[in-house]
């Protein structure tokens, strides 16, 4: 299937990407402005993967850093740089058919849409994961596995004063390591346009249709609210309280921190950039990849980055079952960063995988 993205995709993609998000995924605003953007400059298409022949080329449009970071900076035009760069890194006689998301979230969701309204390329209905994620080998379909790939990422961001950019070709976990590093020295963000694969690596090792997903999912918010979420995603509301605790900091690239509510359960959510543990009266209730998110009063999402202390929230939580998920979110060695951040075990078991 083919068909022109519209006004009324991007406000659903921003919304059920929000949501998909689960506290990370990039900001609402942030997002809109740039799918908004997409459409007054071209006719961003999307299309399935079924439009495409598996020996096909395409690449992952990403973003790359910590959304509470205090200066983060990605303009359109970085986007772009972001995709002339990679395409010159591509081996002769090759090009790209299309683009796909790394995730969705309010933000990554909407990844590559202006550089297909610009380039004239499709947005493929496929990201690497069907909800965000907090680092960047989870977004990369597994490739780390891959004894024989080269990966290579261009990169682009920061102020005038802080400005970077850059391509870098290694092995997964270091070129993924340097990118981090550059959003960080950008001021906490930079736009990534990465990992060249074949379609049909893509459909294998990817969540296709998850674009679609979160349009869907949008829709549903819409319409219903946070409680038609639930449903739909056969999740509920599991607290609802003022926010007694926010602690957040930028570890190597990422927010790092935790978030405690006065209910009665004394609900605690631990997050590195999304919610990746919650914890009520002293037992674990979730863990990632199960979908933890955040609501204000009013129904609004709310990401991690922007909890205060004294707000009241609702907490969602879905269960992994109801996602697009990509093999990487069963990957325990993927976790072991992210254990040690937080201090605490929580990775899928490895038969999880099979």
């Amino acid at each position: 299937m083919k068909r022109n993205l519209t006004s009324d995709d991007v406000r659903a993609a921003i919304w059920g990407g929000a949501i998909l998000g689960g506290g990370g995924g990039g900001l609402i605003e942030s997002g809109e402005r740039a799918a908004k953007l997409a459409l007054q400059v071209g006719t961003p298409q999307l299309w399935s993967i079924d439009e495409f022949d598996d020996s096909a080329l395409t690449a992952t449009m990403a973003l790359v850093g910590a959304p509470a970071a205090p200066d983060p900076h990605v303009q359109p035009a970085h986007l772009l740089r972001t995709l002339e760069l990679l395409r010159r890194e591509l081996p002769a006689g090759q090009k790209l058919v299309g683009l796909h998301a790394n995730e969705n979230g309010a933000e990554t969701t909407v990844n590559g849409w202006f550089h297909a309204a610009m380039s004239g390329l499709p947005v493929i209905d496929l990201a690497c994961n069907g909800r965000a994620h907090p680092s960047s080998v989870m977004g990369a379909l597994g490739l780390h596995t891959e004894p024989d790939y080269l990966s290579v990422q261009a990169y682009a961001g920061g102020e005038p004063h802080r400005y970077v950019e850059g391509v870098v070709s290694g092995r997964l976990e270091q070129t993924s390591a340097v990118v981090r590093r550059a959003s960080v020295e950008a001021g906490g963000l930079v736009a990534v346009a990465r990992n060249p694969v074949s379609v049909g690596y893509a459909r294998r090792h990817g969540a296709p249709g998850a674009i679609s997903h979160a349009i869907a999912l949008g829709q549903t918010y819409l319409d219903g609210g946070v409680d038609a979420v639930a449903r739909s995603l056969e999740g509920r509301i599991v607290a609802e309280g003022e926010v007694r605790t926010y602690r957040c900091e930028q570890q190597e690239g990422v927010d790092v921190g935790i978030v405690e509510l006065d209910d009665a359960a004394r609900t605690t959510m631990r997050f590195i950039n999304e919610y990746m543990l919650l914890e009520q009266e002293g037992k674990r209730i979730a863990r990632f990849p199960d979908l933890v998110m955040t609501f204000s009063d009013d129904g609004r999402p709310v990401v991690s980055a922007h909890v205060r202390q004294g707000a009241r929230l609702r907490v969602l939580v879905a269960p992994r079952a109801r996602l697009l998920l990509s093999r990487t979110m069963f990957m325990p060695e993927l976790y072991r960063p992210l254990e040690k951040s937080l201090g605490e075990a929580f990775a899928p078991a490895e038969e999880a995988l099979a």
